[in-house]
């Protein structure tokens, strides 16, 4: 069937031929896109126009019917609003309201949401002149039916008032783009992103439109148009896959979303969508700046002309470097240069750009993508500085970057950034896509720069240190391959492209130890010493690795790891010196240990002390007092099964997190008979105050007693809060660690995070008949990693068979978990 047949058959069967036609277009697999939006809009139009004329009798003299916002502009999608207008010049009210009854009900009748409004041109304009909103609405306004003149006249004083005002009311739309990105967040960085609200995403869009129309500025215009009808085209799959007028694009949708638009998988769909966003966004930006620059010179202009009798006095312009100056408050190419000739002036014109905090012209940015050469290979050593003179200005690089990405340039300058740029990062603890988490890092990195021997590879490692994850497999060893590569290229001689091969390689071998690892198995320094090499490389690593925590987002670094990094540093770097490692049986109990254990062995039961844990400011002169990492909690609880589950479990229920655990039995002084199990841990607080210490002891007691039934506890809490219904998160999975430690095995488990889960495995590792020495909790957003080092009875390592057993063991109780 055509859409002239359709549309017949809506005009002949009225709202249910409409209804009929409507679905039939909808579920067409032929069309979609801008011609199915186009259709839908067409056939609304022919349908509303049928209700108008029959409301009217044909005549319709002194009132129309408007579409306004996005129905105006004909973007149709499947569960989009009707925004209506009911023009008229205020004749009749009485048959202008029962005509508003006629289009309306029929309308509501179908189930679509409508937003109508019924005003005469005057009210139209001054509800304008009140509402920003309702403003920018009717300039999009488009004829419908009834007297043309009337919807003309309207659309002409509209814009007309849009025009006259525009000084006041840009400022305002640009505050209202603020404020809805500030509670909106940026499109191109969220996992699940409203296509409408966020910043780059639909709404922008139409805002520059807006500024556009004002005359006083215009957004870039190459890839917009492009960028608006993507967004539209994901709106449109997503109507149509929750059958609702929604514009979030939740996680569990993804997959179906990207299905009906045939993309490969959900990776592929944010991708596009957060390159849309990032098109949008940056000419959000562009256009921002010139509304600026227009609205302060109109503000200065008269004040010149007074001073200067009429004349008019030319803008400035401040040398910044070759071929580069400041411009009206950015950073343009100097009349005199020649990008033709000079291949590092992309790079020089970035570096003085972000030096200066200034923005990169976006004139200046197309002239440079359009006529520089290609830089030979390898680089010369000025474009090596100039790239880490940019790495190394904080803040302003940010910016200056997104200009060079937006015209092609960084891809042209580091080729395998194409398979990093806008990709997804599904892990929640991560705040932004990969390319923008690398330049975050160089961010962060740029505040370390006075700590280490060379500042260059520090910066140029964070740059590259998860440019790996454009591939498939480890990105730590793809990257280290393209690290070395990307070092040769920009003209690093071999031993430092060697040491920033080790950087990517290893970028994440610190915080991984020092939160999974005893710290006191000397395999464990020996092995992170062996694959740094030297303490200069030890050195960057440490600051990479802080760099790249800072970058993710909160959940990754904290005091608390902070201090375990500085602790394993400071081990390996003694190692690296020719000092070996001290051997764990060397430490000897304290003299509190042995307190806590004698009152155990006379009390027959748990005794326990809590300690604050702090660490200084980082500014001595800081008013702020020492940053918590903690409390320490030490327990002494005679020899006896089940000692760890007990613990774990009281502290869940408690709402206490588990940062580390160390568990070993002490033998009693002055030749007192048995022996006493000490627990030395780490805790938090989830929330709130930490509970006294005489309420643990009491639901300890009871616990090892078994009076205290913690599995019932736990799944009673469950079962009052149960747990929102989400995506399902990915299986866990229990390994054992190869050659981790010469003194135990090493079992790691990778799990959803959840209320109680040490006690599981604690509970799993005495079902298995194993003794845990010492375990190393992490939680790193929704994603738990524990370590445990578990001996035989007897002390011993386990057999790799027995070792596999246990894995298993612990595997299926964590996926057996109701």
């Amino acid at each position: 069937m055509t859409s002239t047949d359709v549309t017949k058959e809506a005009e002949d069967s009225g709202p249910g031929g409409y209804a009929a036609a409507r679905l039939r277009l909808l579920t067409e697999g032929a069309r979609s896109g801008p011609p199915r939006r186009t259709a839908l809009a067409g056939l609304t139009d022919d349908w509303l126009t049928g209700l108008f004329d029959a409301g009217t009798g044909g005549t319709g003299r002194g009132v129309s019917l408007v579409a306004v916002g996005g129905y105006g502009r004909g973007e149709l999608s499947p569960r989009s609003d009707l925004d209506l207008l009911l023009l008229h010049d205020g004749s009749d009210d009485k048959a202008v309201a029962a005509l508003a009854d006629r289009l309306w009900y029929p309308v509501w009748d179908l189930g679509l949401d409508l937003d109508h409004s019924v005003r005469t041109p005057g009210q139209a304009r001054r509800t304008a002149g009140e509402d920003l909103k309702v403003q920018l609405g009717l300039l999009d306004a488009r004829h419908l039916a009834g007297d043309l003149g009337l919807t003309a006249s309207l659309r002409t004083a509209v814009l007309a008032d849009w025009r006259n005002q525009a000084p006041k009311r840009l400022p305002e739309l640009r505050d209202l783009c603020a404020e809805r990105a500030e509670r909106q967040g940026e499109l191109r960085f969220l996992l699940e992103p409203d296509l409408k609200e966020a910043r780059g995403g639909l709404r922008d869009a139409t805002a520059l439109r807006a500024v556009a129309a004002s005359w006083l500025a215009d957004a870039p215009r190459e890839g917009l148009a492009d960028a608006r009808r993507r967004l539209l085209d994901v709106r449109d799959a997503l109507h149509l896959v929750t059958g609702r007028a929604t514009d979030r694009l939740a996680l569990q949708e993804q997959d179906q979303v990207a299905a009906e638009l045939g993309l490969l998988d959900a990776d592929t769909l944010l991708r596009q969508v957060y390159e849309a966003a990032r098109v949008i966004s940056y000419a959000g930006d562009v256009t921002w700046r010139e509304v600026g620059r227009v609205l302060r010179s109109r503000s200065v202009r008269p004040r010149l002309r007074a001073m200067l009798g009429g004349g008019k006095a030319a803008p400035e312009r401040s040398p910044l470097a070759e071929g580069v100056v400041e411009h009206d408050g950015e950073a343009v190419l100097a009349r005199t240069a020649r990008p033709e000739r000079d291949p590092v002036l992309p790079l020089r014109a970035a570096a003085a750009a972000a030096q200066a905090g200034l923005p990169l012209s976006l004139h200046a940015v197309r002239r440079l993508a359009a006529t520089t050469r290609p830089l030979p290979t390898p680089w010369p050593a000025e474009a090596r500085e100039q790239l880490v003179t940019l790495l190394g200005s904080g803040r302003p690089t940010v910016q200056v970057w997104e200009a060079l990405e937006a015209e092609g340039l960084v891809t042209r300058l580091l080729p395998d950034w194409e398979r990093v740029r806008c990709r997804p990062q599904r892990n929640a603890v991560h705040l932004w896509t990969v390319d923008r988490h690398l330049i975050e890092t160089a961010v962060r990195a740029s505040e370390f720069t006075r700590r280490v021997h060379r500042p260059d590879l520090l910066l140029v490692a964070a740059l590259l240190h998860d440019i790996g994850k454009g591939w498939p497999g480890d990105h730590s060893v793809a990257g280290e391959t393209i690290a070395r590569d990307v070092a040769a290229r920009i003209g690093f001689d071999r031993t430092d492209a060697a040491v920033l091969a080790t950087l990517v390689r290893h970028h994440l071998l610190l915080v991984e130890t020092a939160t999974r690892r005893d710290l006191d198995d000397p395999a464990t320094v020996r092995a992170v010493a062996d694959a740094v090499g030297s303490e200069h490389t030890l050195e960057l690593l440490h600051a990479l690795t802080e760099a790249d925590a800072l970058a993710t987002g909160p959940a990754a670094w904290s005091s608390w790891r902070g201090s375990l990094v500085a602790d394993l540093v400071k081990r390996v770097s003694a190692v690296l010196a020719g000092d070996a490692p001290a051997e764990p049986e060397t430490a000897a109990p304290t003299a509190e240990h042995e307190r806590l254990a004698l009152e155990a062995y006379r009390t027959g039961g748990p005794v326990l002390a809590l300690r604050a844990q702090t660490e200084p400011p980082a500014d001595p002169d800081s008013a702020a007092g020492p940053e918590p990492l903690g409390v320490e909690l030490l327990i002494a609880v005679p020899d006896q099964e089940g000692v760890l589950p007990a613990v774990a479990g009281v502290l869940a229920v408690h709402r206490l997190t588990v940062r580390t655990a160390e568990l070993r039995s002490l033998s009693l002084p002055d030749g007192v008979e048995g022996s006493v199990l000490l627990l030395d841990w780490r805790v938090a607080a989830e929330y709130g105050s930490l509970p006294q210490a005489a309420r643990l002891r009491a639901d300890l007691v009871r616990a090892l007693d078994g009076t205290l039934d913690i599995a019932a506890r736990l799944a009673e809490r469950d079962a009052a809060h149960p747990r929102r219904r989400g995506v399902e998160p990915p299986p866990p999975r229990v390994t054992v660690a190869p050659a981790a430690s010469r003194l135990a095995t090493v079992i790691e488990v990778r799990a959803q995070d959840a209320p109680g889960l040490l006690f599981r495995l604690g509970r799993a590792l005495e079902t298995a008949g194993v003794r845990v020495r010492s375990a190393h909790a992490s939680t790193l957003g929704s994603n738990a990693v524990d370590a445990f080092y578990v001996t035989g009875p007897e002390g011993t390592p386990l057999p790799g068979e027995e070792a596999g057993d246990v894995a298993r063991t612990l595997e299926e109780a964590l996926r057996g978990r109701p």
